[in-house]
């Protein structure tokens, strides 16, 4: 059973109670049938009774049905039969994330050509018939049932057993141990479209790969039709991974998780599953060169000095999340096996030179690039702090000179200071959204003012559907565009960060082409579901985690509960509500619980947080548009009260150090 932080939660007559339940879009049981008809073609009676257990839906002759489940789910799919004309009956079974593939021969796409192929089941008589266990399909929201012979068949039920999050007991998957809510209703449905799009992603380790394919059916085979699909790899040890799709590609990506293990620890803080998924990337490192593979085993071996650090980047946020100095001791020699390998790339220029194209599928990744060495800056940075906790500071200096000149010579060679941006690199005047976004969230940038440049100008780019990408032709990139959102807040630009997720998930939301529960891997500038790097639109996942970043975002900036170090050891709070009234959040790490509720209202604000005891943390707070004052209680009395003199209007930057945790109230009033 799911532990949860008895603080988070409170039992209403003997039942769990969640706060904002209502928005959880978890099932509460594993048993999931079809809430309507999406579309219906041929002799079928009674489509509509397979919204239950007992139905009675006759099909006959040349015939199908495609149920729609309100939402993407994924699992095996088990057909209850009643009656048949005869011994020789067949019922296909297809399916798609999109509307836009619901079809009757075939479903959408795992390879990079053509379609997956039906699932047949011979029908010989009554009973139930279920697939194998490999044909579980990790991620749909329609479902076809396809009767293609002469005479009748009578389907009583339709179900489906949901398979993500597989450790989780059967009735506690939409047992969440944080939540957030606002007075923005788009904005709780993306952070919790977000939250089930993490668990969609979160699967059993031994039914991975969907990419049975790789390599031998590519964007050049244009005849591919009826493709074979299936998930029976074992990705990873343990009862769960965490992966990049949930349907495709069920692979561990590092990447990946750098945006979805944040979203993950705010919502249901499944560390296990993310422990899983980084230990099988470092049972694969190079233990000669140090190098980290690109993707999980049974990705092909390929070098990506991007992934490679994401690797990196993932041990240091599980030491930020939970604490826990054992996991990080037990990879520790890997980890700085791995960074000396990428510190081996720096050239006479200061910075490190990339002479492998593999990344998020971007284009033209290669040279002094502006967002592989913002992302190795940012991972020395964070290796200074490990080897800090772990008292092994021998290399500290060096890494912190290393650091500064890769600092130093990015502004020199790639910042644009007419455009406000830097370029890709010294070879071309392309001006990234990746370079860019993550110059601001390493901190590459020299000062607050190239921030609020860098912010400024992404803005400028957007399309109607989102921020672009153009280092990958014109794709919109959910994936970059989470590290986009995380530039605004960095930069102050709260309005910024608001309006790209209103705009872009919002789009991604409530689009009749999405699935209105999930979100999509990349689509196009244009508003298409067509995805630069690919060909196959099919193909494209509508349930990947890299796509998550405001529910992480959300919780950690807009309602301000940040963990500053060692499983929050140290906090923050730093409400930043932009045009908003109200928000709400908290979640649990191995310390306890953090959570802050704050309400603006024309006299100033009051703020309701807490803080495990035990731990410190700092309180920064919402500016004040007037004179006045501040008192700061500690609810529980073991603390003096703070009381704060606000003597000017408008004043950024007030903030309390040092507090203690506890149960605090936060008044601000006009004088």
């Amino acid at each position: 059973m799911k532990l949860l932080s008895l603080s988070t939660v409170g039992f209403l007559n003997g039942v769990l109670a969640i706060p904002y339940s209502e928005y959880i879009l978890a099932p509460t049981s594993r048993t999931l049938y079809p809430v309507s008809v999406h579309s219906s073609n041929g002799s079928v009676s009674n489509a509509e009774s397979l919204f239950g257990s007992s139905g009675n839906a006759i099909f006959q002759g040349d015939s199908a049905t495609a149920y729609d489940f309100g939402k993407n789910i994924a699992g095996l799919v088990t057909l209850t039969i009643g009656s048949i004309s005869d011994s020789d009956q067949y019922i296909g079974v297809t399916f798609s994330e999109s509307s836009l593939w619901v079809s009757n021969a075939s479903c959408d796409a795992t390879a990079d050509a053509g379609k997956d192929e039906t699932l047949w089941f011979k029908v010989t008589g009554p009973g139930q018939y279920t697939a194998p266990r490999d044909k579980e399909r990790g991620g749909f929201r329609y479902m076809t049932l396809v009767h293609n012979t002469t005479g009748s068949v009578e389907v009583t039920a339709a179900e489906i057993h949901f398979t993500p999050m597989p450790h989780w007991e059967d009735d506690a998957i939409a047992n969440y141990s944080g939540y957030f809510h606002t007075d923005d209703e788009l904005l709780n449905r993306i952070w919790y479209a977000g939250a089930y799009t993490n668990q969609m992603c979160t699967i059993d380790p031994t039914h991975g790969d969907a990419l049975v394919h790789i390599r031998v059916i590519n964007s050049s085979v244009s005849d591919a039709t009826n493709v074979t699909w299936y998930y029976n790899y074992t990705i990873t040890n343990g009862k769960s991974a965490l992966v990049d799709g949930a349907k495709r590609d069920r692979l561990v990506w590092a990447g990946d998780m750098s945006i979805a293990v944040p979203g993950v620890v705010v919502s249901t803080n499944d560390v296990v599953s993310i422990e899983n998924s980084l230990d099988s990337l470092f049972d694969v490192q190079n233990q000669t060169t140090g190098q980290l593979p690109y993707a999980g085993e049974p990705f092909p071996s390929t070098l990506s000095f991007t992934y490679h650090l994401y690797t990196l980047i993932g041990v240091a946020d599980m030491f930020l999340y939970t604490g826990d100095l054992d996991y990080l001791s037990s990879h520790w020699d890997q980890y700085k096996l791995a960074l000396n390998f990428s510190l081996s790339f720096i050239d006479d220029s200061g910075m490190m030179n990339v002479t492998s194209p593999a990344d998020w599928l971007r284009f033209g990744m290669g040279g002094h690039n502006i967002e592989a060495n913002s992302i190795l800056y940012y991972t020395i940075n964070q290796a200074i702090t490990l080897a800090e906790a772990l008292e092994d500071t021998e290399v500290v200096s060096s890494w912190q000179n290393t650091a500064e000149t890769i600092k130093s010579a990015a502004n020199a060679l790639l910042w644009n200071e007419t455009a406000g941006m830097y370029i890709d690199n010294e070879t071309t005047t392309l001006m990234p959204q990746d370079g860019n976004s993550w110059a601001v969230v390493s901190n590459l940038t020299l000062n607050s003012s190239q921030a609020e440049a860098i912010s400024f100008n992404l803005a400028q780019r957007w399309t109607p559907y989102g921020a672009p990408a153009p280092e990958a032709a014109d794709a919109i990139s959910p994936f970059i565009s989470g590290f986009e959102l995380q530039t605004h807040f960095l930069a102050g630009n709260v309005s910024a960060a608001l309006g790209l997720m209103r705009l872009q998930w919002g789009f991604m939301l409530d689009d009749p082409r999405m699935t209105n529960s999930t979100f999509i891997e990349g689509y196009s500038t244009t508003g298409e579901l067509h995805y630069a790097p690919y060909l196959n639109d099919a193909r494209i996942s509508h349930a990947h985690g890299w796509a998550t970043g405001p529910t992480s975002s959300l919780t950690m900036y807009v309602a301000g509960v940040q963990i500053v170090s060692a499983g929050g050891k140290t906090w923050r709070i730093a409400p930043a509500l932009g045009d908003l009234k109200f928000a709400d959040a908290g979640f649990s790490t191995s310390l306890g619980f953090y959570s802050a509720k704050t309400q603006i209202n024309d006299s100033g604000f009051e703020i309701d947080f807490e803080a495990p005891a035990g731990t410190t943390g700092e309180a920064k707070f919402p500016v004040l548009s007037c004179t006045g004052s501040i008192l700061m209680h500690e609810v529980n009395g073991q603390c003096e009260d703070v009381l704060l003199e606000v003597t000017e209007a408008n004043v950024d930057g007030i903030a309390v150090a040092n507090v203690p945790g506890g149960q605090w109230t936060v008044k601000a009033t006009c004088a």
